[in-house]
């Protein structure tokens, strides 16, 4: 399985799943595998240039989530997709971009949720992004 398929998978919900009762933050710096496996604007790895672009922001609005990545967008070099987690690793839901698409994505979120949310971006070049908001 090559890593694109591997990382636009389950694999989301696996990652996030590890790191729900610990944290993303904690999970980042301890020197655990999953450290090398997603990056974060705390934490971006050999990507330290590349955070800006690359980390995915989360605006939440009356249970409703808007995922967004603020990378330009080609054929050489894009944002594949986005997912929507909760802290238990539940997938609330997922989007694909093709290059001409730009990486926005919206969710609903389960009625009275409360808790940790996890936003995912995955790029082409610059491997699997991570962040966390609260509602």
């Amino acid at each position: 399985m090559n890593r694109r398929t591997f990382l636009t998978g389950a694999a989301a919900a696996a990652v996030v799943a590890s790191i729900g009762k610990a944290g993303a933050a904690e999970h980042a710096t301890d020197g655990l595998p999953a450290q090398n496996l997603f990056y974060t604007k705390e934490n971006p790895g050999r990507w330290e240039k590349k955070a800006g672009t690359h980390v995915p922001h989360i605006e939440i609005v009356d249970g409703n989530v808007k995922l967004s990545t603020p990378h330009p967008m080609s054929e050489e070099h894009f944002i594949v997709r986005h997912t929507l987690l909760l802290a238990d690793g539940t997938v609330v839901g997922a989007k694909t971009f093709t290059p001409k698409d730009s990486p926005i994505s919206e969710y609903a979120l389960p009625d009275g949720y409360k808790g940790k949310v996890f936003g995912t971006s995955f790029c082409n070049q610059h491997d699997f992004w991570l962040v966390e908001a609260k509602v």
